[in-house]
């Protein structure tokens, strides 16, 4: 069954999920072949799937290297399962970017639980942040959880409260630099993205809207009783998980306030929802309940994504 397939953490699940991705990534885009004829889109189109194989990867680091649940490859499988639900994903490249350096920022922000390193682990996590915004502006939001986490680990060396703006002057001169050569053009997506944008009118099929309500009963189903739950986690963990839980908020907040929105922006909440289903599933002792919810929500995904091939 499903669920005992990936209740361990084996090469051989890394290998199901990523032609999983690789399956699911080409019937989407070769819905129009047009791209093909030119090298440059074709490369272009590798490297957003190869973005896309990261993002998974870092999310199965993130979750196993600091122990947020057991040995098993539930994580990496639900934000498959999200991504096919909500296809327009593999084909928006600011977003497949963005979301990459948030949970570059996400794994570094995580790991300060350790100590060591901390001023460094500060400025990488908001040097991505900040990279991040660049391709999508409400990413900002994530600098949000540097000072959060600043407050549970290191919040009495002033110092550290200093270095996301020291991260801010770094992006904010490379990215005047290339703006310089590239041209003022270079500007316009950011400024367009600052004003927020609340029209949840934006669905261009049936499909996409039954999606958006199946991801809300999902998002319940996991981030209730995780939420409820944090107490009982480890006292040297709960910090981290309350991190994952922030993180989901302020990619909610992200999708919120987004102009021009679609489906494909909730995928800054994919990580941390992936984390909070994988602790929601281990928890089950039934283990039919466990077979039920990855079942359901893998039904679920593949049956939206072909109705909207």
């Amino acid at each position: 069954m499903l669920a005992s397939i990936f209740s361990k953490s084996r090469p051989i699940n890394y290998v199901l999920i990523g032609g999983a991705l690789v399956l699911f990534y080409a019937m989407y885009v070769l819905k129009d072949t047009s791209w093909t004829n030119s090298y440059i889109l074709v490369i272009k189109k590798l490297c957003l799937l190869l973005l896309l194989g990261g993002s998974l990867l870092l999310t199965g680091f993130i979750t196993l290297r600091n122990t947020l649940t057991r040995a098993n490859s539930y994580a990496l499988a639900l934000f498959l399962f999200f991504l096919v639900l909500f296809p327009t994903t593999l084909i928006n490249e600011n977003i497949i970017i963005a979301n990459f350096f948030l949970l570059l920022s996400l794994r570094r922000l995580i790991s300060l639980q350790s100590l060591i390193t901390p001023k460094e682990k500060i400025f990488d996590a908001s040097f991505w942040i900040f990279a991040a915004t660049i391709f999508h502006f409400w990413c900002i939001l994530f600098i949000i959880l540097v000072f959060i986490s600043i407050v549970f680990h290191v919040s009495r060396d002033y110092r550290n409260w200093i270095i996301p703006f020291i991260a801010f002057f770094a992006v904010a001169v490379l990215y005047l630099m290339i703006g310089l050569m590239v041209g003022h053009q270079f500007f316009n997506h950011i400024l367009e993205e600052v004003t927020p944008g609340f029209d949840f009118t934006y669905f261009e099929n049936v499909y996409q809207n039954i999606a958006l309500a199946l991801y809300a009963s999902i998002v319940v189903l996991f981030v209730w009783p995780y939420t409820i739950g944090l107490s009982s986690k480890p006292l040297n963990l709960q910090a981290s998980h309350k991190k994952v839980l922030f993180s989901f908020l302020a990619g909610v907040g992200i999708y919120v306030l987004s102009a021009g929105k679609n489906n494909s922006f909730l995928a800054f909440t994919f990580a941390p929802l992936a984390i909070m289903g994988a602790n929601f599933i281990e928890a089950q002792d039934n283990k039919w309940i466990r077979e039920a919810a990855l079942m359901g929500v893998m039904a679920i995904a593949i049956f939206i994504f072909f109705m909207q091939l």
